[in-house]
């Protein structure tokens, strides 16, 4: 691993070991949906912001050794360079990870459209048994925020309550931060069913022409 592919590896000189914050990721098992997958959600490696002190060399080489193959990133490019990780991406792809970058702001939930977008793509990922990790900034809004909404989608017994007690089990309390996300999680099941109706109504319209 070229050490230059590294934004942040000559400051890790400066931090010892022991002051960096830790990286950890929580594996979320789609047992409880009958799936047979597991789900990876992590805060953003190799974070340089206010006191929070992390490796982006350590990180992504923890993603490693967890096996993780595919990343989904929520965060925008302006987060990035927020927190000091302006080439992220290219890191990972450098590395062998395949990525999806499909941000949406912090503490906001995506669009409909944006949303089901992101878990198709999540559920291709999964269901060809790739290890897969969804983050954002902090791993407690976005990310939980569309891991609850792939429970919904997986189940169609789990409610959104319970959606979010799982995440919180997972994550901490902190998952699933705003009023914004909270009301999205508990309509999602509604606009989801509306949604795929109007698709399959527009799929028989072409088809017919």
């Amino acid at each position: 691993m070229r050490t230059s592919e590294f934004d942040s590896s000559s400051e890790d000189e400066e931090v010892g070991e022991e002051q960096l914050t830790p990286f950890h990721i929580s594996w979320l098992p789609l047992s409880i949906v009958e799936c047979s997958q597991f789900l990876g959600i992590c805060a953003l490696p190799g974070c340089r912001y206010k006191e929070i002190r992390r490796s982006l060399q350590r990180d992504v080489e923890e993603l490693q050794n967890q096996g993780v193959q595919t990343v989904f990133v929520f965060c925008t490019r302006g987060e990035l360079n927020k927190y000091r990780v302006p080439s992220l991406l290219e890191v990972y792809e450098q590395q062998g990870f395949t990525v999806h970058h499909m941000p949406f702001p912090d503490g906001d939930a995506p669009e409909l459209e944006r949303c089901c977008q992101i878990l198709e793509e999540l559920r291709v990922s999964l269901e060809n048994n790739r290890r897969t990790v969804i983050h954002c900034y902090g791993g407690l809004g976005r990310s939980a925020l569309i891991a609850a909404c792939l429970l919904l989608q997986l189940s169609s017994t789990m409610t959104a309550n319970k959606a979010i007690e799982i995440l919180r089990e997972h994550r901490g309390g902190g998952a699933i931060q705003t009023v914004k996300q909270y009301n999205f999680l508990h309509e999602f099941r509604e606009r989801y069913a509306a949604y795929q109706e109007s698709r399959e109504v527009s799929t028989e319209r072409s088809v017919s022409r």
